[in-house]
């Protein structure tokens, strides 16, 4: 019986591990790419159609729509090119994820009464791919890797290049 056992718990290793090493980059690449491409599409549509977002905004009672307006359009823009390439992944995660809560905050609103409607409202799944960049990193297959593995490297040669970026 400890045989099946040591066996079992070896493959539950062995799972762990290969889901380590492959599933986990390449599934981080694939939320930074998908949600950085559209973070970016957001905001320039913002950019876009600014008097119909500076209105949209102004109906909302958000203050100084004119400004918020070209800052969540920037926000956006700027945050899902940086989330496509990788770089400083976490960090821009916060003021995406800002503007995700400001989001539900405003213009969905009626979506915070239920689960159901909090799940299928526009920004979730923005809020989503924001919260799991701040929370696991970019990845391997990051510029933020790159970065801390061969650049912080040299400079702080005592801390391990694989931990979390």
């Amino acid at each position: 019986m400890s045989s099946i056992i040591q066996k079992a718990a070896g493959g539950y290793r062995f799972l762990v591990t290969a889901a380590s090493w492959v599933l986990q980059p390449v599934l981080l690449l694939a939320i930074r790419l998908c949600w950085g491409w559209q973070f970016f599409l957001s905001g320039l549509g913002k950019y876009k159609t600014h008097d119909n977002v500076v209105g949209f905004f102004g109906d909302l009672g958000i203050p100084f729509p004119e400004l918020n307006a070209w800052l969540v359009a920037t926000t956006e823009c700027v945050g899902g090119m940086l989330l496509l390439m990788g770089l400083a992944s976490r960090l821009v995660s916060i003021p995406l994820l800002t503007t995700m809560i400001v989001a539900y905050a405003t213009a969905d609103r009626e979506a915070l009464g239920s689960l159901d409607d909090f799940l299928s409202a526009t920004p979730f799944l923005f809020l989503l791919a924001t919260l799991l960049i701040l929370a696991f990193g970019p990845g391997v297959l990051s510029i933020d890797y790159l970065i801390k593995r061969f650049v912080l490297r040299r400079r702080f040669p005592d801390q391990n290049p694989n931990d979390q970026v």
